[in-house]
């Protein structure tokens, strides 16, 4: 039977972030309740502090769920009353589902978009990769990659704990032994789409892959330095279109 506005309790969902005014994820399901005839609605909260988000939650009737960005994947955590079992393995949540007993489940729908959006484009050569960034973006990635068999060390400003490299001793010779690059850190977000992360691209080829996840610009500065040298470059399109996706399956399972 056909989903109408009148047989259907409008239901709330959001996007839970800071300067967050760009956002993909309300187009996205505005769009979709639109076409599907759905009487739902996707709004921003937009907050500077993690503080507010429970009354936001108390505050807002019939919400259903939410998406989680920059800079709250980890910082929400300790927020919610449980995590579903990937999410508690990876250490960051993208997605949180309130159920009927008004409890916050959070999940991770990052790791699954970015898995089905890289696979396509994988051949024998690609073993190894570098993660740009260490925030709550890249746990998801480090984990596709791992469900991939794919080895990865991170990159970050600084050496600490688990960084394998920083961007001051990043060579081509590196660049040659990991074919796949990933983009985890917001550089080269608009309206900053003259920036790039700071890497030897000279030692870039065809048999690489540039991930970012970045989708607005289409084209970062990062993916055109790939795509001059012939690699594979693929933006944050597609895993955000995936993601969201297993965001609305995940609010409507019971």
């Amino acid at each position: 039977m056909e989903n109408t506005q009148d047989n259907i309790t409008a239901l709330k969902f959001g996007l839970l972030g800071r300067d967050i005014s760009y956002s993909f994820s309300r187009g996205y399901f505005a769009e979709k309740f639109k076409t599907e005839n759905l009487p739902h609605s996707y709004v921003n909260f937009d907050l500077p502090n993690i503080d507010a988000f429970k009354s936001v939650i108390a505050n807002t009737p019939n919400i259903k769920g939410i998406n989680v960005t920059i800079p709250y994947k980890e910082e929400v955590m300790p927020l919610l009353d449980d995590l579903n079992q990937t999410a508690k393995k990876i250490g960051a949540v993208n997605t949180i589902k309130i159920t009927k007993a008004h409890k916050l489940v959070g999940y991770n729908t990052d790791y699954y978009g970015f898995k089905n959006s890289l696979e396509p484009h994988l051949k024998p050569h690609h073993t190894q990769a570098i993660i740009l960034g260490t925030g709550g973006a890249s746990k998801a990635i480090a984990y596709a990659l791992e469900q991939l068999n794919i080895a990865y060390s991170y990159v970050s400003r600084t050496q600490k704990e688990g960084v394998r490299y920083t961007y001051d001793n990043l060579t081509e010779a590196i660049l040659d032994q990991h074919k796949i690059i990933i983009n985890c850190t917001p550089i080269g977000t608009f309206p900053n789409v003259e920036q790039c992360p700071k890497l030897p691209y000279e030692g870039l080829t065809e048999e690489h892959i540039l991930y970012d996840l970045i989708y607005n610009p289409v084209q970062t500065k990062f993916l055109t330095f790939g795509k001059q040298k012939g690699a594979t470059t693929i933006n944050g399109s597609e895993m955000l279109r995936l993601q969201a996706e297993k965001s609305w399956e995940i609010w409507n399972m019971e």
